[in-house]
């Protein structure tokens, strides 16, 4: 096993980053105004969130800047910091429907659970996290390093915790080429199918489980897919094979590679700001926290899964997760066991207004 795609913008290492602060991107004050305007706009409490269209969400001079951050993550890095969402005596409604009209000007949401939501509040509910039903996202836990289920996730972070919850982000491209030069057989292993659980949220018609090889190739991009959670979640499923001593030794590995300090980017979101990430270029995960006792300071982020348009194939490989790989259209997410007429007029109108296929 060779390294692939060593030369690509997506292979950054922690120095890249540093040296090239390219996805970086700041709103002025005058996005922030525009942007702001826009939700006060249209506003309506009493509407639901798929009812909103993209045309009704008029963003003004933040929508170059978000564009770029959009082109970033799907062709630079993976990875963009989008700084200057408007904070100051905005409302957590007010910014969760923000949230959404950046998501209906850049990609269709893709459903993220159960209850088949397409927008997620991050905040610790008391969920705990490594049992076979877990969901980071609804605990204070340290997450292990992984990928979400869809093309894309912005997450934009509303109120900080009291300590900790520090973010981390790893180049999938340059881990994978690290474990390619240091251990080809196990990094081998990793083109190989695993099982991944879906955590019982799984539509009628699918599997409580599902193959994918953590790494695999398509239109000339190495792409990852991964969560340690899910894969041990899934060995206590009937059916599904167990790990080999071999398979065991190369996900350990890829663990410990992600978190070397010249691969992991560490940040601390702070109020105001948008993490995008390319899911299939980049891994993230995040430290426990401890949260304020007041409830209207805990820590709350807003959490977006995309397809968005004119982004490439896939691997043939990623079909039983993401139900498509076709470029340029609505693939991946959760269905979850509320999917209906409702939520797939909603994916049928949006896609149609950004040109792709649903």
């Amino acid at each position: 096993m060779q390294p692939i795609n060593a030369d690509a913008k997506a292979a950054w290492t922690v120095a890249d980053l540093t040296a090239d602060p390219r996805w970086i991107y700041t709103l002025d004050e005058r996005a922030g105004r525009d942007m702001i305007g826009a939700v006060r706009r249209v506003r309506d409490i009493d509407r639901p969130m798929l009812d909103y269209r993209r045309d009704e969400f008029d963003l003004g001079s933040a929508m170059p800047v978000i564009q770029s951050a959009m082109t970033e993550v799907r062709d630079g890095t993976g990875f963009a910091i989008l700084r200057g969402m408007p904070r100051a005596d905005v409302t957590a409604e007010e910014f969760e429907l923000l949230t959404w009209a950046i998501g209906l000007h850049t990609g269709v949401a893709r459903p993220q659970g159960k209850a088949t939501q397409y927008l997620s509040a991050v905040r610790d509910v008391g969920v705990t996290y490594r049992t076979g039903k877990g969901r980071g996202y609804s605990s204070n836990a340290d997450l292990d390093f992984h990928t979400d289920s869809a093309d894309a996730v912005m997450l934009t972070c509303y109120n900080v915790a009291r300590s900790g919850g520090m973010s981390m982000v790893t180049s999938s491209v340059a881990a994978h080429n690290a474990m390619a030069r240091e251990r080809p057989d196990l990094a081998e292993l990793l083109h190989q199918p695993y099982f991944f659980s879906r955590q019982a949220e799984q539509a009628p018609h699918e599997a409580p489980y599902y193959p994918n090889p953590i790494f695999d190739q398509a239109s000339g991009v190495l792409c990852s897919k991964w969560n340690r959670n899910r894969l041990r979640s899934a060995q206590a499923i009937d059916g599904v094979p167990q790990l080999t001593a071999l398979q065991h030794e190369a996900v350990d590995m890829l663990d410990e590679i992600l978190r070397r300090p010249d691969l992991m980017y560490s940040m601390y979101l702070r109020p105001g700001d948008m993490q995008i990430l390319n899911n299939h270029v980049t891994l993230h995960s995040r430290t426990e926290f401890v949260d304020h006792d007041e409830p209207e300071l805990k820590r709350t982020l807003f959490r977006l899964w995309l397809a968005p348009p004119q982004w490439p194939t896939l691997p043939e490989s990623w079909r039983p997760a993401y139900g498509a790989v076709e470029a340029d259209t609505v693939r991946g997410g959760i269905l979850g066991q509320a999917y209906d007429e409702t939520r797939r007029a909603y994916e049928v109108r949006q896609a149609a207004d950004l040109g792709m296929r649903a």
